[in-house]
């Protein structure tokens, strides 16, 4: 056999185990980017951790597992379960109102009929209609089940969520002790110059910090303004604030869970300025900024227009599910990354590539993007000499 017919024979052998290893770890992909994520986000409290345990790693690696599960995991189960209990009451508060008849009295409160929103001329309208009260209980049907889908996609499938945090727990134990031996190995097999890995690992491990950091930033400013709005109106803006903030880390429906209620509640009550303006407030602003922020404090690190990371978002959302949020940014900036490789390697053969300045920007990135690099090359140092 021909040197060429033996090397030819070996990628194509490679290629197919590829293909098969993927086809069997395809259905724990999410598990294992997830858990990948959160070790490149907590992996230096780790180091930290493990220095002050004088150098028990797999003792570090629990410890820290366990403060991810209590910090993280549980309150978010703990909030999808409170988001499907109380998203019920939209449905049949709506219900009861009509059947109490009352409709009839929201429009006509001094707001709409001579007041600011008089222009409206919404007194007009006959919310005593079979037909129109019919609708609006649909529309609030749909609402209700649309709240309460987050909760019942882990309730429904509870052995497969379970398994989902198993694996994902465990895989971040390994990824936490053998970290350092993956990335080492991974490097070694790129076919990529060093240079690049160290570019492609330092962008992954930097948005994915400022991906887990702006999910807290916006849950921080939801928190704030829904404060400021609640206060208003006279309701308590403390409790407000905590429970839009937490609410708001839930995908999809996140602090509509408590202010859209709250907003139904003064319409029935006969408070009807103040449940008009908690609706406004909340799809507006509260609704909106968690979008804005997360936008631009990920813009910066990942390079791409703010626009695109919120469709990224979205889409990662639709995709991905509740992990979406945090891959979909990722996969796009390890995609400009990607490019920007691409432009390095292919400059002289691009229309007015410019070889020197892409030269500089990238040794630029590697400076900017250092702490990650010195402390992967720190520990491939350190494991080599082992």
């Amino acid at each position: 056999m021909t040197k060429n017919f033996t090397k030819s024979f070996l990628i194509i052998l490679v290629v197919a185990v590829l293909i098969a290893a993927y086809l069997i770890f395809r259905p724990f992909l999410t598990e294992i980017f997830v858990a990948a994520i959160l070790v490149s986000v907590f992996y230096k409290p780790f180091e930290l951790l493990t220095k002050f345990l004088k150098g028990r790693r797999n003792l570090a690696a629990i410890l820290m597992c366990l403060m991810l599960v209590l910090v993280i995991i549980i309150p978010v189960v703990k909030l999808i379960s409170y988001a499907g209990q109380k998203s019920v009451g939209v449905y049949t508060a709506t219900s009861t109102f009509f059947e109490n008849n009352k409709a009839g009295e929201i429009f006509q409160n001094e707001i709409f009929t001579t007041g600011a929103l008089s222009i409206l001329k919404l007194d007009t309208i006959n919310l005593n209609n079979e037909a129109f009260q019919g609708t609006i209980l649909e529309v609030s049907k749909k609402i209700s089940n649309t709240f309460i889908s987050g909760a019942t996609v882990v309730f429904k499938e509870t052995t497969k969520f379970v398994v989902s945090l198993v694996l994902i727990i465990m895989t971040m134990f390994f990824f936490f002790v053998d970290g350092g031996k993956i990335l080492k190995r991974l490097m070694y097999l790129s076919p990529l110059s060093n240079k690049h890995d160290r570019i492609i690992f330092s962008k992954f491990r930097k948005v994915s910090y400022t991906i887990f950091v702006s999910t807290f930033v916006a849950a921080i400013a939801q928190g704030l303004v829904a404060a400021l709005g609640f206060g208003i109106v006279g309701f308590p803006p403390l409790l407000a604030g905590v429970l839009v903030a937490l609410l708001s880390l839930l995908p999809y429906v996140g602090s509509m869970i408590f202010y859209v209620p709250v907003g139904i509640f003064y319409l029935l009550s006969g408070d009807i300025w103040q449940g008009v303006f908690l609706l406004a407030w909340g799809f507006l602003i509260i609704g909106t900024i968690d979008n804005i922020i997360r936008a631009y404090m990920i813009m910066g690190d990942a390079e791409v227009n703010p626009v695109f990371v919120l469709f990224s978002i979205l889409g990662g959302l639709s995709l991905f599910g509740f992990w979406g949020i945090v891959l979909g940014p990722l996969i796009i900036a390890l995609m400009v990354t990607v490019f920007h490789i691409y432009e390095i390697e292919f400059c002289d053969v691009l229309d007015g590539g410019d070889c020197n300045n892409l030269e500089k920007e990238s040794t630029v990135l590697i400076k900017t993007e250092g702490l990650f690099d010195k402390m992967l090359k720190k520990k491939l140092k350190k494991e080599d000499k082992d």
